[in-house]
Formats: C-alpha cells, sequence, structure tokens
C-alpha cells in the first residue's frame, strides 16, 4: 500500500520525500491542505526546513494530497503516538531494536515476543517501523526492568534476527 502512495509521486523525487516524511512521522493533512500533528498545525516553512526541500513543494505535495480522494482520506486519519525510546533509561524501561534478516518476514514480532514473554517481561511499547517507509526496517520492543541476559542471547539466535541494539 504504501508503495502504492509514493508511486503517486514518482514524477516528483522532491514531492515523494516530503510524502515519505509524513508517513513515517505520521503527519496528516488537513482538508485544507496544512499539515497536522494530533490536530495541530505545522507551517510548510517549518517541514521544508527539516525535509531540505523548498517551501512550495511542501505546498504542492499537500495540494495533490487533498486532491487525490484516497490520499485524502487516509492522511487525514493519521495521528502520531509517543515513542518512549529516547526516554525510556529515565523511565526506568529497557530498549531492544531488533534489525530483521528480511523485514518480509511473518514471524520476526512472534518469534522476539515469545523469547520475552518467556521471562515473564512486561511489554511497555512495541513498534514495526515499515519497510516500504523506511530505508533500515526494525522491531523495537520497550520493556520495564532489566533484559536479562539469557533473553538477549535467545533474542540473538533467532533466525529472523540480523542483529540487535541494545
Amino acid at each position: 500500500m504504501w508503495r502504492k502512495i509514493l508511486d503517486q509521486f514518482q514524477d516528483s523525487p522532491s514531492q515523494q520525500r516530503v510524502v515519505r516524511f509524513l508517513l513515517e512521522n505520521g503527519f496528516g493533512v488537513s482538508p485544507e491542505g496544512k499539515t497536522i500533528v494530533n490536530g495541530i498545525e505545522i507551517s510548510a516553512s517549518a517541514l521544508s526546513r527539516v525535509i531540505k526541500v523548498d517551501r512550495r513543494v511542501v505546498d504542492a505535495t499537500l495540494r495533490r494530497i487533498i486532491e487525490i480522494d484516497e490520499l485524502q482520506s487516509l492522511f487525514s486519519r493519521l495521528r502520531v503516538t509517543p515513542d518512549l525510546t529516547d526516554v525510556a533509561k529515565n523511565l526506568g524501561l529497557s530498549v531492544i531494536t531488533i534489525l530483521p534478516n528480511n523485514a518480509g518476514d511473518k514471524n520476526i514480532v512472534s518469534s522476539a515476543v515469545d523469547v520475552l514473554a518467556s521471562y515473564d517481561l512486561t511489554l511497555r511499547q512495541i513498534f514495526v517501523t515499515d519497510p516500504y517507509v523506511v530505508e533500515t526496517p526494525r522491531l523495537v520492543i520497550i520493556i520495564d526492568g532489566v533484559i536479562p541476559a539469557e533473553a538477549i542471547q535467545k533474542l540473538r539466535s533467532l533466525p529472523t534476527v540480523r542483529s540487535l541494539i541494545l
């Protein structure tokens, strides 16, 4: 599905970068063609600085999105969810980032969760980055407390795991 969305902007690599940024970050588009984050408007100038494109590219991309019913319907519903990764240590949580061998493998999440469940660890947050939207897809799991060394070894030995970042 993401590929289909990005293909709509195939004729403009800079607009495709804007769309990719919106998708990666959960930024929506209002019916008026403004970027919104959980209902809060973000200026095209602010976005253009972060994405490193001209503000007019952002404006043109947003207009294009609201002109295509399927895209307008999708982008009007996007929401941002807090990512606890950078504050986990302050909250007494641990972060496990798994880089998969093959992001298309259907067992990545279940095999990792099975290992952690066998140690009776409480999962606080889990998310997977979409391989169609990001260059380096990953599975991020945030748990209460410290991850036992044995659990780390079992995670590393899973056939779906290329590498593990703690």
